[in-house]
């Protein structure tokens, strides 16, 4: 019960990180599982069967779960954590935001080049500007992110880029507002909290060079 009577109900939509023990929505927290052999295993499209552990996207916090064993904790059970997990999870994300990036792209939701982006910017038809994170900073702050919330992605790099739009590499990239769009600015908000020297935050409102 809570202070005034009520009973404190937690969202569908939220869950609580083991580390920090905030609740929050699940677009900021990573899922785990135990799978075969009690090994912890990263659940990215939450869909694996079985008790789901969940912790903040971020490296500093996964770190300390491993650190102090708190995937044990939340499993209620022994566990096996593997090496390099938290790289894995880093991997993952950055297939599934390129994967995502690509799937809007054939749905004519992306475009790629500074030109094309440009343009959609100036039509207001981008919702989301995207820029590779190696990138040259001059080339990168002639075009600004549209006004709003979880408007930019910086934490790609150029290559990661070209694969999602076929191309070998790739610079300046533009979505539409619906569609896919939304996960891939979660996904690409969780990638950020794993990447080193990411910058922070890779959905921001207008362009920060330090996303390099």
């Amino acid at each position: 019960m809570t202070r005034g009577g009520q009973n404190k109900k937690q969202d569908a939509s939220e869950r609580r990180c083991i580390v920090t023990g905030d609740t929050q929505p699940k677009s900021g927290l990573i899922r785990f599982v135990v799978g075969p052999d009690d090994q912890i295993v990263p659940d990215l499209l939450e869909k694996l069967p079985g008790r789901g552990i969940w912790v903040s996207a971020d490296r500093s916090v996964l770190e300390q779960a491993i650190k102090k064993g708190l995937f044990a904790r939340g499993a209620k059970q022994a566990v096996n954590v593997p090496d390099g997990l938290i790289d894995a999870v880093e991997a993952g994300l950055t297939r599934r935001v390129i994967e995502l990036i690509s799937l809007t792209r054939k749905s004519s939701r992306a475009v790629m080049g500074y030109e094309k982006v440009k343009s959609w910017l100036a039509q207001e038809r981008a919702r989301v500007l995207i820029q590779a994170s190696d990138g040259s900073i001059r080339g990168k702050t002639k075009l600004r992110a549209p006004e709003g919330n979880n408007s930019f992605i910086g934490v790609l790099t150029g290559s990661e880029l070209g694969l999602a739009f076929g191309r070998e590499n790739v610079i300046h990239g533009a979505l539409a507002a619906g569609g896919l769009t939304k996960r891939v600015v979660e996904e690409a908000a969780k990638l950020s909290g794993l990447r080193r020297n990411s910058g922070g935050n890779a959905t921001k409102k207008g362009l920060r060079t330090t996303d390099e």
